[in-house]
C-alpha cells in the first residue's frame, strides 16, 4: 500500500519535545499531534508518551524520531522475529495483533466512508508461504549473504529465521544457505526464492553464469534429499524445471496448477476465506453469468463456475489465460470460458458481453481499474465484488459505482499480510 505523502523537507534542528500518541497509522507508525499537524512516529504506539525529535516538517504533517519512550502501552508486544527493526519486511511486530486489525479497519474505513463489516483474518505467524531472499557472495570473508533488504535500503539483512514463513519454508533456511554456499559459482547467484505449493515446497534458483555440472548435480541432490522441486532461472525471462513435481494449490477444493513464476496469493488460510466470502456476498444463483475481471488463473473463476450457469474469465496476460483454460479442463468446469483482452479498452463490445451478466467480481493490482469502471456500469450487474490490494485506488474507483446508483453493502479488512503495512480489503456493491 502506497504512502500518501508529498516530497521530503528535512528538519535541520534537534529539539527534544514530548508527545502523546493517539493513534496508529495502517503502516505501523504512531500518530499524534504537534502546532495542529498530525505526526507520525515510527515504534509508538497510542497511549504511549515519548521524547522525540522531529526529521521532517511539512505543511500539513511532520515526522519524528523516539529518543525516549517514558511508558508503554498494554498492547506493545515483544517482536518475535530478531530480525525486526532492521529487515524491511515488517513494521508492527511491536503491536498486538488486535491492534492492527483495529488500526487498519479504521484507515480502511475512513477512505471508503463506511463502517468495516467483518475482519478476514488467519494466522498472524507463519502465514507467508512464498518468500524472495537475495544473495550476495562477499569474497573478502568468502561467505554468502542470504536475506531480505534493509528497510530503506540495498543492503542485505542476513537472516536465519523468519517466524512469518510458513514452518516448512521457515526450517529450509539453514539449509539452504549451506547447500548455495558450497556451490562452486556462489559468486553468481542473484536470488533465491522459497514456494510451498500444496504438493510440497520448491525452490527457484537465480543465476547469473551457467552453473558448473558440479553444481548442478550438488542442487539435485539437494532438491532430491529435502523433497524440493527445483527450478533454475539462468536468465530473468528462462525457467527450467529440473527435479520435482509442477506446483498446485487448491482454491475451494479445485485443484490450481501455477508456474513459480505466477501470482498467487501468498497467504492460504485468508484466500480461502476471501473466496468464499466472495462466493457468500455474489449470491451465486444457479442461473447466474458472472464475470471475473483480472482472472489471473482462476483463484476465483473457477469456484464460481461451481455454483454459476456460466462464468466468463478477462485477463491481461495471455500465459495466466492459458493457465486458466488449463486449470478448467482439469477441474471437468465446462461452463466457464477465458478470454486475453486489454480491460482498458471497452469489453462490453466482445461477443461474450452480448448476453450481459448478473454479476461481476474484480481483483485488479494496486494501480486498481479506473479505466474499467463505466464498462462495468454499462453491464449493470446487480451485484459487484470488487477485491483490492490498494484501498486507495478502491476509494477512488468505488466513486463511479457509487455515482452510477451502486451502493456499499459490504466492506471487509483482508489481514492478508499480519505485521505489515499492507492493507487489503473486499467490498460488495448492490444496484438501488
Amino acid at each position: 500500500m502506497a504512502q500518501f505523502y508529498s516530497a521530503k523537507r528535512r528538519v535541520t534542528t534537534r529539539q527534544i519535545i514530548t508527545v502523546d500518541v493517539t493513534d496508529l497509522d495502517p503502516f505501523g507508525q504512531g500518530v499524534a499531534r504537534h502546532d495542529g499537524k498530525a505526526l507520525f512516529i515510527p515504534g509508538l504506539l497510542p497511549d504511549e508518551r515519548a521524547e522525540i525529535t522531529l526529521t521532517e516538517e511539512k505543511r500539513q504533517y511532520a515526522r519524528g524520531q523516539v529518543k525516549r519512550r517514558l511508558n508503554d502501552s498494554p498492547e506493545r508486544v515483544k517482536p518475535r522475529c530478531p530480525h525486526y527493526g532492521v529487515c524491511g519486511g515488517c513494521q508492527q511486530q511491536h503491536a498486538s495483533v488486535a491492534l492492527q486489525e483495529r488500526s487498519k479497519s479504521r484507515a480502511l474505513a475512513r477512505l471508503l466512508k463506511h463502517d468495516v463489516n467483518e475482519i478476514i483474518a488467519g494466522e498472524p505467524w507463519g502465514y507467508r508461504r512464498r518468500a524472495r531472499l537475495s544473495l550476495n557472495y562477499l569474497p573478502k570473508t568468502a561467505r554468502l549473504e542470504m536475506g531480505f533488504r534493509k528497510a530503506n535500503s540495498s543492503d542485505i539483512v542476513d537472516i536465519n529465521q523468519c517466524p512469518i514463513l510458513v514452518p516448512r519454508l521457515e526450517a529450509l533456511l539453514p539449509e539452504v544457505r549451506t547447500c548455495l554456499s558450497e556451490l562452486q559459482g556462489v559468486r553468481h547467484l542473484g536470488h533465491v526464492e522459497l514456494v510451498l505449493a500444496n504438493g510440497g515446497p520448491m525452490i527457484v534458483l537465480r543465476h547469473t553464469a551457467p552453473l558448473s555440472a558440479r553444481d548442478r548435480e550438488k542442487l539435485e541432490r539437494f532438491s532430491h534429499s529435502h523433497d524440493l522441486a527445483l527450478y533454475l532461472a539462468p536468465q530473468s525471462d528462462i525457467l527450467e524445471h529440473v527435479t520435482g513435481e509442477a506446483p498446485w494449490y487448491d482454491s475451494d477444493g479445485l485443484r490450481l496448477s501455477f508456474s513459480p513464476r505466477d501470482f498467487i496469493q501468498v497467504n492460504d488460510g485468508v484466500n480461502q476465506q476471501m473466496v468464499a466470502t466472495a462466493l457468500a456476498w455474489l449470491d451465486i444463483q444457479p442461473n447466474d453469468r458472472v464475470l471475473d475481471l483480472f482472472c489471473g488463473m482462476g483463484n476465483f473463476t473457477l469456484p464460481l463456475a461451481k455454483r454459476a450457469q456460466s462464468v466468463v474469465g478477462v485477463e491481461g496476460v495471455a500465459a495466466l489465460v492459458e493457465k486458466g483454460r488449463d486449470n478448467a479442463v482439469n477441474n471437468a468446469l465446462h461452463n466457464v470460458t477465458f478470454f486475453h483482452e486489454n480491460l482498458e479498452e471497452d469489453v462490453t463490445q466482445q461477443p461474450w458481453a452480448k448476453h450481459g451478466f448478473d454479476k461481476i467480481l474484480l481483483d485488479p493490482a494496486r494501480a486498481g481499474a479506473p479505466g474499467v469502471m463505466q464498462h462495468i456500469i454499462k453491464l449493470a450487474p446487480q451485484r459487484v465484488v470488487y477485491v483490492s490490494c490498494n484501498p486507495a485506488t478502491l476509494a477512488r474507483d468505488s466513486e463511479a459505482l457509487l455515482a452510477a446508483g451502486y451502493q456499499i453493502q459490504r466492506l471487509a479488512m483482508l489481514d492478508m499480510f499480519p505485521h505489515t503495512g499492507h492493507l487489503e480489503s473486499m467490498a460488495l456493491f448492490t444496484l438501488n
